[in-house]
């Protein structure tokens, strides 16, 4: 994160308290509070209840609000904050802030606040990229700008009270559309083939047009986004420059690792989306094959690169990342697989891929003492652009 000045490096660097490491605190607070209580919404609706919480008055209402505090109170947050630390102007904060109360809100029952919050995050978090846009006008940053209008218009509709239907679809599309956005970003890297930013372009735009067909008409929009979904998932494997990387060695070759399985999630999830629509039960999986193989693979993959830049925190990597990484694809594999036709392997599942996430946290908090130890405790200053 960009302190500022060099007063400000000097404080943080010895562990002076400030105002803006006080309020840095809170949002870390905030964001952990809101995965863990998705987590735990989210074992609590496959009913894996563990004894310590059995009796926690917040965890029905986590379980009903699982998804928001997972796409909005947890990711909507980090992503916000990642976009403040670009855009280094102080009222970029007001997303992240809103959308880290939110979850508060949600756990406290108060979800009217929580819809007002959320709506007021997604109009922030817009004006926010619509000054990036403006510094940096290219195609990916007009992406994220349409990401975060995709984020807008769930917030707008989750505030109105809206169904799932109608909500879903485009939350996925804010994180969805964010990755494609970074990863179009990258194909910079590589010669692009002719044809490879309209085609991404019609493919996004198809899978808008099924989120906002969705609400009024759930078989013809269900079917059009999981469309989508599978054709840019196709497209990630045919122009992403993950391709190359996972003949590199270390981190590149890991990052690639993530990236390929988790389009071949999308496209799964993307399947699914579509016999959901048709009426077959396969919601469950078309919700988790997105958010967790391709989503948290995402995450997983990119953890080690934008923790240094959103939190000057440096990562040595090691093999050990792996771990996590396999126990997310495999805990995922039984838990769509197995537990499609048995609820006690879908409930086995949903804990190992909780298991999964632990695993990852652990292993970065670990990476993170491994790097102050090999370079004498210190972390070096990171700057963004």
């Amino acid at each position: 994160m960009d302190l500022g000045t060099p007063e400000r490096e000097r404080q943080a660097l010895h562990g002076v308290v400030t105002p803006r490491r006080v309020a840095g605190v809170l949002l870390a607070a905030g964001v952990a509070a809101a995965l863990l209580a998705g987590v735990a919404g989210g074992l609590a609706r496959v009913g894996v209840v563990p004894a310590m919480l059995a009796e926690a008055g917040w965890l029905p209402r986590a379980a009903l609000a699982h998804a928001a505090l997972m796409v909005c109170a947890f990711m909507g947050t980090v992503i916000g904050v990642e976009r403040a630390v670009a855009a280094r102007h102080p009222l970029a904060w007001l997303s992240p802030i809103a959308s880290a109360a939110s979850g508060a809100c949600l756990l406290a029952g108060a979800d009217a606040a929580a819809g007002l919050l959320l709506a007021a995050a997604g109009v922030a978090f817009t004006a926010v990229n619509v000054l990036l846009v403006r510094r940096q006008p290219a195609a990916h940053t007009a992406l994220l700008l349409v990401s975060a209008l995709a984020w807008l218009a769930g917030n707008l509709l989750f505030a109105a009270g809206a169904s799932g239907g109608a909500v879903l679809p485009w939350w996925f599309a804010f994180l969805i559309i964010t990755i494609a956005a970074e990863r179009l970003e990258m194909t910079r890297l590589m010669r692009r083939r002719p044809g490879a930013q309209a085609s991404l372009q019609a493919v996004l735009g198809l899978m808008l047009l099924g989120a906002a067909a969705s609400g009024p008409w759930p078989l013809a929009g269900g079917l059009l986004y999981g469309a989508a979904l599978v054709a840019l998932a196709a497209w990630l494997v045919v122009f992403d420059i993950a391709r190359r990387t996972i003949r590199a060695e270390g981190l590149p070759r890991y990052m690639a690792v993530c990236l390929l399985g988790g389009y071949g999630w999308l496209a799964v999830g993307g399947l699914c989306w579509m016999a959901t629509a048709a009426g077959l039960p396969a919601r469950d999986a078309a919700l988790h094959a997105i958010g967790l193989g391709f989503i948290v693979s995402m995450m997983m993959g990119h953890a080690p690169v934008i923790l240094p830049a959103i939190a000057r925190i440096k990562l040595l990597f090691g093999p050990v990342f792996y771990v996590p990484l396999a126990v997310l694809h495999g805990s995922l594999l039984l838990r769509l697989l197995a537990g499609a036709t048995d609820l006690r392997w879908r409930a086995d599942g949903a804990l190992f891929n909780a298991l999964a996430l632990a695993l990852f946290a652990a292993t970065a908090v670990g990476a993170a003492f491994a790097w102050k130890r090999r370079h004498g405790g210190r972390q070096a200053p990171t700057r963004t652009p």
